[in-house]
């Protein structure tokens, strides 16, 4: 491998390669569109393109394509050559600044939520200049919005700039007010990405896998993640050849891919990113989690990213870091040294306190799909519900702030380990607490709930919304009082007073913290189909038009594509599973039987006298365990019907989860069992101890 500084941004049209490749003039004008959001001029454009062009054409390049996020939750690309017709039958290669700017790929057949008709086909694209361009398989992608022929937005990006906006333009008035140096703020995001890596021809073997992502059927292996020696254990040769190519193809493209180590369950992994700006990060996990299946083809194996792909072992999440910064260098999360430093720390905090207090409905929904149900509280993630980890120093300062009675600062402590030749070290204040849902790690807080499928787009723009929502009103009460630090104050004290039921330092995971927050009047929103309604809520709609994040039929487009992508995921599910049972399962079975019924009678032939009981047994519990699979299959089939003139798409969704999700958990027991009493080399498909500890 070539030193990681020459190969890291290769494939990137960035800032150092603007810098060398544009005139002067064009180079500073782009930037200022970069980072002030001027508007861009054509000329501009016209330049930017060709330099582009120029660029690419150098490395083989002869496409482009306009890169964007539709509904579907991955990312759509549609290809053009660069070239154009000349005289005599020859072509030049050219690339416009209209081109550059500006896409119209056919919307009819992405996700709209009744936003268009099938027939208003129109869509279009429009270039993020905040996001660099780059090479992927020799085509120029180039990052940008996809938003209908009306003007509302049909993909995950423009509503997370416009909250980007929304919260760049309330935190500014907040640091105004106290005097700190930024001209613009940003949200920095650092995805901590988990997955599964098995071998890929076993993975062919699965339909379910195939079809739907999860394993449908499986029983238990002896062995599961009970010895906990695969969390940071040795990695495998395989998977480690596998991580090195991933980092070098993430390099290229500029994604600063920085840790990588095995998780909890066997042939379970996480690569973790350095932050960087929160629709730059959102750019780079999408690629991050096609290259990580590209890459992993080509060393046999299939990286899977469902929530929950095996039962009995942990499901993969998506840790979503979240901190403000300045464009001065300025952690607004960082606890400061200075009284006026502390002070506006403290109101930032409060501020996102009072916010996920407020709007734990949006951020349940933030994460809900039919994948994450399987995961979120099972003693693997955080449960449902939402509350916040501040650790006991902060809880103690907030505490003393509300009862204005003097913090008792307790020093900090040393760690001594009682070995001589070990270093001591400082302890940090608090523990981390990683059962809670949304917990402050010491400059940032950790979103907790993610899917490892789910684009981070809409956490990261629901989090911005709702905290400069609060930041909007504590800066309309500061910018009016005549006494700053007595308002300032007075915010921070009520704020933690009325908001303080979010703040929960103990395990989240224990069955007492439901009846503890239910006590507490927190939300308990169990399934996806409980929490994607609330996004119709008028008080919701309200919030997402204030800010100009949402519309309210863009709203209402978004509950109605997730709530049919919910019912469409358990449908194929539900189908799958009957496809398996009757085509593969039941057969093996039978066949399995079918040679012990032979066996039984080859032994009578011989002596009559000799005993089939072992035979018979297998048999008698086998053909019971068969027609009651048979018997929830037809039940699982009928309950799949009822929901096929189901117009209503909230009620389809509660359907789906009950009884349809109940019944194929009814019917996968019976099949499991079936699966542990028929020999090995019957059974259609790799079992769990081959999917998981297959892979060396």
């Amino acid at each position: 491998m070539r030193k990681i500084p020459e190969i890291f941004g290769s494939m990137v049209f960035n800032e150092s390669v603007m810098k060398e490749r544009l005139p002067k003039d064009t180079y500073k004008a782009l930037k200022r569109t970069r980072e002030q959001g001027e508007p861009l001029d054509p000329q501009v454009a016209n330049i930017v393109a060709n330099a582009m062009k120029e660029w690419a054409v150098e490395k083989g390049v002869t496409h482009f394509t306009h890169w964007f996020q539709p509904m579907t939750g991955i990312t759509a690309e549609k290809h053009d050559s660069f070239i154009y017709p000349v005289e005599n039958g020859k072509v030049i290669m050219e690339f416009s600044g209209k081109e550059l700017i500006k896409g119209e790929p056919d919307a009819s057949s992405f996700p709209s939520g009744g936003l268009r008709a099938t027939f208003e086909a129109r869509g279009y694209t429009a270039w993020d200049p905040t996001s660099d361009a780059f090479i992927k398989d020799g085509t120029l992608c180039i990052p940008t919005a996809f938003c209908s022929y009306g003007g509302e937005a049909l993909d995950k990006k423009t509503p997370l700039l416009r909250s980007m906006d929304a919260l760049n333009k309330q935190v500014m008035r907040i640091l105004h007010l106290f005097g700190t140096p930024a001209n613009r703020v940003n949200t920095t995001v650092g995805p901590e990405q988990e997955y599964f890596l098995i071998d890929e021809a076993m993975y062919k073997k699965r339909k379910d896998l195939v079809y739907t992502g999860r394993t449908l059927f499986g029983a238990k292996p002896p062995k599961g993640q009970e010895l906990e020696d695969h969390y940071f254990g040795v990695i495998k040769p395989r998977v480690s050849a596998y991580m090195k190519d991933l980092d070098e193809e993430l390099w290229k493209l500029g994604i600063l891919a920085k840790t990588k180590h095995n998780e909890a369950a066997p042939a379970q992994h996480e690569l973790a990113p350095i932050f960087t700006t929160g629709n730059v990060a959102t750019d780079g996990n999408q690629l991050t989690m096609e290259i990580m299946k590209k890459v992993a083809s080509k060393h046999g194996l299939y990286c899977l990213l469902h929530e929950k792909p095996f039962a009995g072992v942990n499901g993969s999440g998506k840790h979503n870091n979240w901190s403000i910064c300045t464009d001065t260098g300025i952690n607004l999360l960082e606890p400061g040294e200075s009284p006026e430093e502390n002070a506006q720390f403290l109101l930032f905090l409060t501020a996102i306190l009072e916010a996920v207090d407020k709007h734990q409905d949006l951020l349940r929904l933030s994460v809900a799909s039919a994948g994450n149900d399987h995961r979120l509280g099972s003693s693997e993630a955080p449960p449902a519900i939402i509350s916040v980890f501040l650790g006991d120093e902060l809880t103690g300062i907030l505490e003393s702030i509300e009862n204005k009675s003097e913090y008792d600062q307790k020093d900090a402590a040393e760690m001594n380990i009682g070995v001589d030749v070990l270093p001591k070290f400082p302890k940090d204040a608090t523990d981390r607490n990683r059962t809670s849902p949304f917990a402050f790690t010491g400059n940032k807080f950790e979103f907790r709930m993610l899917g490892s499928t789910v684009s981070i787009a809409c956490p990261n723009m629901i989090l911005n919304t709702i905290v400069a929502d609060t930041l909007c009103r504590y800066a309309d009460r500061l910018e009016k009082a005549e006494d700053f630090n007595k308002e300032l104050n007075h915010i921070i004290r009520h704020s933690y007073r009325d908001h303080k039921r979010i703040v929960f330092n103990g395990n989240n995971y224990a069955p007492e913290w439901v009846e503890e927050a239910k006590r507490r009047g927190l939300l308990n929103l169990e399934s996806a189909a409980d929490a994607l309604p609330y996004y119709k809520h008028p008080e919701n709609i309200e919030l997402f038009e204030k800010y100009g994040v949402l519309s309210g039929t863009e709203i209402v487009s978004r509950c109605e594509i997730q709530l049919e992508n919910y019912c469409k995921q358990i449908h194929i599910e539900a189908l799958t599973m009957v496809d398996m049972i009757k085509k593969d399962i039941l057969p093996a079975a039978c066949a399995y039987m079918k040679d012990i019924s032979k066996e039984a009678i080859n032994k009578k032939q011989l002596c009559a006298d000799i005993s089939c009981e072992l035979e018979e047994t297998l048999l008698k519990k086998l053909s019971q365990l068969t027609a009651d699979l048979y018997k929830e299959m037809e039940a699982l089939e009928a309950a799949v019907a009822g929901a096929e003139d189901m117009q209503d798409v909230e009620q389809c969704a509660k359907y789906y989860r009950n009884p349809v999700l109940m019944q194929m958990e009814k019917t996968r027991a019976i099949a499991d069992e079936i699966e542990c009493n028929v020999g090995e080399k019957y059974w259609p498909y790799p079992t769990y101890g081959d999917l998981l500890f297959s892979v060396r």
